[in-house]
């Protein structure tokens, strides 16, 4: 039976998982109304402006959340199709797992792993303290450190790696996280990287949320220092950038 993801699940878990920043957003904005109220002329133009610019900004990200997570399809994976045949299969998150019960229905022949690197010292975002209780750990979930899996060298056919490396903030972690990834993946395995890209098209439409995204060199500097080559790079939507890495000497 196909597992179905519920309609506004994208959305909805970006508002109840970041609830305190909607209650900041409206209690501001009612403040600078009131504010207006005892305004005229060009200043009372000027603080209606800042209300309506910052509206603009918080529909605009609900907006593009609802469109990337709940309409555009991300959620199906049908970018794995490919894949159909992968036996050993490694799903890594940082804390929020939405795609392992879709992993185990996609590769029902093959082995799946899940690896959680979330770090409570590390990771302190509430919202990530949010969602793992919303969303329980997959069963037999490991916790892991990013530069030391427990897993054979050279023992997965596939890796995933969707919305969570871009958790691992310090440079040099990322880079030895990579290296792991590659010692792990089988010679003619491909790891996928799925994330936002501090680029225009997140930035029209998180405004400074899309500074906790790395920009696309970024990426290209981490995947090329790790040893990794870039066999693809697509886009799903404007808004995000699938990889897919394999063994071999980057150009």
């Amino acid at each position: 039976m196909a597992v179905l993801r519920k309609p506004f699940q994208g959305v909805w878990n970006i508002i109840r998982f970041n609830w305190h920043f909607y209650v900041i957003y409206a209690i501001a904005t009612l403040v600078l109304f009131v504010i207006s109220l005892l305004l005229s002329g060009i200043w009372q133009f000027a603080v209606l402006l800042i209300i309506a610019l910052a509206t603009l900004s918080t529909v605009l990200s609900l907006w593009a959340s609802y469109y990337v997570y709940d309409v555009s399809g991300l959620y199906k994976l049908n970018f794995l199709a490919k894949y159909a045949t992968a036996l050993n299969v490694v799903n890594i998150n940082a804390g929020f797992d939405e795609t392992s019960v879709l992993l185990n229905e996609r590769f029902p022949q093959g082995t799946l792993q899940v690896l959680d690197f979330y770090h409570p010292e590390k990771h302190t975002e509430v919202s990530i303290k949010r969602a793992r209780k919303a969303y329980p750990p997959y069963p037999n979930t490991k916790q892991v450190n990013t530069t030391e899996l427990p897993l054979p060298a050279a023992s997965t056919d596939l890796i995933l790696n969707m919305l969570a490396a871009h958790e691992i903030r310090d440079e040099k972690e990322r880079i030895l996280f990579f290296k792991e990834l590659k010692r792990i993946l089988a010679p003619k395995g491909e790891i996928i990287v799925v994330e936002h890209l501090r680029d225009t098209a997140n930035f029209l439409v998180y405004n400074i949320g899309f500074l906790h995204f790395h920009a696309r060199q970024v990426w290209i500097r981490t995947f090329k220092e790790a040893g990794l080559t870039i066999k693809s790079e697509t886009k799903h939507t404007p808004f995000i950038s699938i990889f897919t890495l394999t063994h071999g000497n980057p150009s």
